[in-house]
Order: C-alpha cells, then structure tokens, then sequence
C-alpha cells in the first residue's frame, strides 16, 4: 500500500522550486542558495529567497495549482526546497478563510474574514515556516537545530525536526504556557527555560550556536521561515479569486507572517497572477506592554527601539524588538498602512466575543486583531464595505493550564 506522502512526493517529482539565490535586504548583496547562510555578514540584514518570477510565469499554470493536493507544498515553484524528497510536511497549510457574519453585523461591516491558523500542526502559523526552515536545513544537510522562542515556534521546530530526524534545542522563557514546554518536550526536543524574556533566550541561544555549530531557526536571522509565512498571503489571493482584501490586520511580534504576505504580493504581481493592482492595507497589531513597531511607526523612525520591561498576556506579542523591523516598517508604509497597540485587557474581552459570536477559540495574539479593528472601525480608518481579514495566528487552547 502506498502511503500518503510517497503520493505526495511523486506528485512533485516533475518539477520544483525556481529558487534562484539569496538577497540582502540591507546591502542587495547576494549569495548562493546551495550554501548554508544566516544573515549577511556585511550589514548584519535579513536574507530574503530570490526565484525566477519570469519563468514561473510562462511555465506555470495559478489554476493547475488549486487542483493539487491540500497543503503547503503545492506552492512548491515559490518555496525554497529544490528536491521534493526534502519537503517535511505535517499538514500545514490551506487553512480556512471564514467570514465573519455575526461580527460583522454587529460591527457593521459587511465583508469582514478571519484567517484561521489555528488549524495548522502544532496549533498555529508557526508551522508554516518552521515547516520551509526545516525542509531547507534538511536538504543543506544540516543535522542540529537551535531556536529562542515565546511558545509555538518552539513546538513547531520540535515537531518538524523529529519529522525530519534533525536534532533540536530549544531557548523559551520560564512563563511560556506550559502547554508550549511540554509540547516541545514531548517531540524529542531539550528545552531550556529562561529568566527573562524571548531576546533573553535569543543571546543564549546565538552564543550555543556559534559555540558547538547548531543551526540558528531565530526569526529572520535565517532566510526561510519567512517563504513558509508568505504562502498565508498566496492562499488569501486564491480564496478571493486572484484579487487581494483591502484591509489585512495582522499580529506583529517578529513580523515574519507579515514581511512574507507582503513579499508575496511582490511576486504574484511580477508574475501577473493578480487581476488588479490593488493591494491591501496592512495593519500591525502589538500588545499597550511591548509596543516597538507601533511607537517607531507612529514617530516617523525606520527602526524600532529596544522596548524594556515588555509585558503582555500574549506572549507571542512580548517581543522587545525585531531583528527585521526596517522591512516591517518600509512594508506597512508601503503598504499606507498603520500600527496599533491594544490593551490586554482589551483583547481578552476581544478573546471572548470571538468566542462567543463566531465559536473561534482564538489566541490572544490572534483576538487583538479584533480589538485593533474596532479602533479602527471608531477612527473611520476602515469604511463599512470594504473587505478586511483578520489574522488568528493560533489557538487559545495553548494557553490553558
């Protein structure tokens, strides 16, 4: 009997990615994608995938693609993994686009959605980039894998890495949920808990790296885990017949889901897959407690400051800054788009009427969205009849205890 992911794997045989190398954000430098990189050397700047768009173009059917098997990798021409036999694949991808009635009505729109990633393995949006990091590291022959995570990344990377038989160590900080510890454990990998906060678990982790060669997963200090994020924004494209929403509203702590949406209306653009120019407004969503985008957006910056003693119940939203925030920053402006800080008190209430009036369970990370859209909707930011998508980033499940 043939199993599942043999079908999946010969089905891709034919063809694959058009990756064609690496590009510095910072400096345009670029590098071979055979070789294994983190960041540029030179400027200290995110790697972003580079493909042949061209090609893609006139080789590839958009329509062709919708008739493949569910998941992830059936956007394979734009991801970064050459041999298909290195796709590590769990289920990620091709998550429900949900309209919103109830919330809606009450809030007097009438085309309001959420992205639910709550579906995805491991219980959020982390997968989908865990999932291409992996695949990469798998078919650079890298062995061991390290990570600094607030929670769900931790469990993504564990649960890939025993997929793909990498070995993993794992940086969080003492009050993760313990549903995230646990997780991580039970899929094989060593957690080491942190007095502190995620940049806390990010300089222990770098200085094991360095020290005994252990690949570092840190977001956006490694070219690929944005490739798995950006397919968030290929599927919102395909769910509104080739067009894009007017309105994205998006939880902000690394910014790799939004970076990557961005950059993936860039190349169906070039490729001419969009039937319109249109492009969504995009919106980052931070905690009151740990708030670096919004305050370096709202004060003209191009960089964000370090945010001390950063607080919040939405521990992926506690992050102090972004090793990415120049890009996150150039897209929301690009994108005439804006940031908003919310209250915890605010989106446990959001949490809540999620809950209660659409039966999503969302994480708080994914309920500030909420909260950010009713500030919006009050400012006039947001007209009646547009076409907004929320974003919830993963299940409230994890932080029960």
């Amino acid at each position: 009997m043939v199993s599942k992911l043999s079908i999946r794997e010969n089905e891709y045989i034919n063809t694959s990615s058009y990756l064609q190398g690496l590009d510095c954000s910072g400096c345009t430098k670029q590098y071979s994608h055979e070789q294994i990189h983190t960041y540029c050397p030179e400027c200290q700047s995110t790697l972003l995938v580079r493909y042949d768009l061209k090609s893609i173009s006139n080789r590839v059917d958009r329509a062709e693609i919708k008739m493949r098997s569910n998941g992830m990798w059936r956007w394979k021409e734009v991801l970064p993994v050459k041999d298909p036999v290195n796709f590590v694949y769990l289920g990620e991808g091709d998550t429900p686009l949900l309209r919103l009635h109830n919330l809606g009505k009450d809030l007097g729109l009438t085309n309001l959605y959420v992205k639910d990633e709550s579906i995805n393995p491991t219980g959020s949006f982390k997968a989908r980039g865990l999932a291409a990091a992996v695949s990469k590291a798998k078919e650079l022959g890298i062995e061991k894998v390290i990570i600094p995570t607030a929670g769900n990344a931790g469990g993504a990377m564990a649960a890939y890495a025993a997929r793909a038989n990498l070995k993993a160590l794992i940086y969080m900080p003492k009050d993760t949920p313990i549903a995230n510890i646990e997780e991580s454990r039970k899929m094989g990998a060593e957690v080491i808990l942190v007095d502190g906060l995620i940049s806390d678990a990010g300089g222990m982790a770098g200085e094991k790296a360095k020290a005994e060669g252990w690949f570092d997963l840190s977001t956006f200090k490694e070219p690929y885990r944005v490739e798995g994020k950006k397919i968030m924004g290929y599927e919102l494209a395909e769910s509104f017949n080739w067009s894009l929403p007017d309105v994205i509203i998006y939880p902000t702590g690394g910014g790799t889901g939004l970076v990557g949406m961005w950059k993936a209306f860039a190349e169906m653009e070039e490729m001419g897959w969009l039937r319109d120019s249109k492009k969504p407004r995009m919106v980052a969503v931070q905690a009151e407690g740990c708030a670096p985008v919004v305050k370096a957006f709202e004060e003209g910056l191009s960089y964000c400051d370090f945010w001390t003693d950063a607080q919040t119940v939405a521990s992926g939203l506690r992050v102090p800054k972004s090793f990415a925030d120049k890009i996150i920053l150039d897209d929301l402006r690009a994108s005439k788009g804006t940031a908003v800080a919310v209250s915890d008190q605010a989106l446990l209430s959001s949490q809540d009427k999620l809950g209660r009036l659409e039966g999503i369970f969302a994480a708080p990370e994914g309920a500030a969205t909420l909260t950010a859209l009713e500030k919006l909707i009050e400012e006039k930011w947001i007209q009646p009849d547009e076409q907004v998508v929320l974003f919830n980033t993963g299940t409230g499940l994890k932080y029960l205890n």
